[in-house]
């Protein structure tokens, strides 16, 4: 058994839900290269090798359109269908509905429910899953609160967060073999979220305010470009934030993540047709976008987005 999942909390505890669900004692889990969409050799010389194949909170129905094995493809991303008849597309997308997480997406085709599901929804959207019934619910059932909740997931996701894919990969074991709030100081986690939480408040520190935006450049390995923004917005206050890391393992990161509110004035989806008309490699929804260019397009890029604050 092969289960290929994302490298967030959201993929992780898909996983595990899955592995809970089946009472799988023998799979691999693998998970693309951190911050590529994508199959490497590494994973397809696993797809070769494996009788049955799982597929979780990974948009890329292209990727198993030619496997000739049994697939089931668990995601909540909308995405067109897989046409591919060994393939089991399990997406309420699809048919469209909308689910906050693939955990949840897990779970209810399994009907298994536990903090896991939970905290896949909160990785992926944050303090708004907190106004999900469901998710305080489960959260109660366990003991656990909103913000042992929101740790639980920062150290889940510090693994990805440092650029660790074996890391990530190891984090399904560890989530299955202790109970959940022990993982609260599990040794591993907590350090690399210490060395993310510097980094991030170095970032915030830089930051410049104009007319209510925040802009911060900083340099960084770790991936911490929408932590930063979301903190930005989220937590401080600022209508908006436009964040630069000049130097993420040879490229350039850029992300803009506008306030609710300030997402009714910015064309986000305009901003990130530009950028591609460009030559950029973009994408986002209503209130973001992530750009990753050469570091000499950094000032080009951001011309962009600046003419649309303007």
């Amino acid at each position: 058994m092969l289960i290929i999942h994302h490298w967030d909390t959201d993929g992780i505890t898909s996983a595990a839900l899955l592995i809970r669900a089946l009472n799988l004692e023998e799979f691999r889990n693998l998970t693309p290269p951190i911050g590529e969409f994508r199959f490497d050799e590494r994973i397809k010389r696993a797809i070769e090798e494996a009788e049955k194949i799982y597929v979780l909170d990974l948009s890329l129905p292209h990727e198993v359109e030619g496997i000739e094995k049994e697939i089931m493809f668990i995601d909540h991303h909308i995405q067109p269908r897989i046409k591919n008849s060994r393939v089991k597309q399990i997406n309420p997308a699809l048919e469209g509905d909308e689910a906050p997480s693939a955990s949840f997406v897990v779970s209810q085709y399994f009907n298994i429910w536990n903090a896991w599901s939970a905290l896949g929804v909160i990785g992926d959207i944050g303090g708004k899953a907190f106004k999900i019934p469901k998710v305080e619910e489960l959260l109660e059932m366990e003991g656990i609160t909103k913000e042992e909740a929101l740790r639980l997931v920062s150290l889940i996701d510090s693994n990805y967060v440092t650029m660790d894919r074996e890391s990530v990969e190891k984090a399904l074991k560890v989530l299955l073999e202790n109970p959940i709030k022990d993982l609260l100081t599990y040794e591993p986690w907590v350090k690399k979220a210490e060395a993310i939480e510097e980094a991030v408040q170095d970032a915030l520190s830089k930051a410049e305010v104009k007319d209510g935006i925040a802009f911060m450049t900083f340099k960084s390995p770790f991936n911490i470009i929408s932590k930063v923004a979301r903190k930005a917005v989220w937590e401080i206050g600022y209508e908006g934030a436009v964040v630069v890391n000049e130097d993420f393992h040879g490229k350039a990161q850029i992300y803009f993540r506008v306030s609710s509110k300030m997402a009714e004035k910015i064309n986000m989806a305009q901003v990130i047709s530009e950028l591609k008309g460009k030559g950029f490699n973009a994408g986002g929804k209503r209130e973001v976008l992530g750009c990753v260019c050469e570091r000499d397009r950094i000032e080009e890029a951001l011309g962009i987005i600046n003419a649309h604050l303007r």
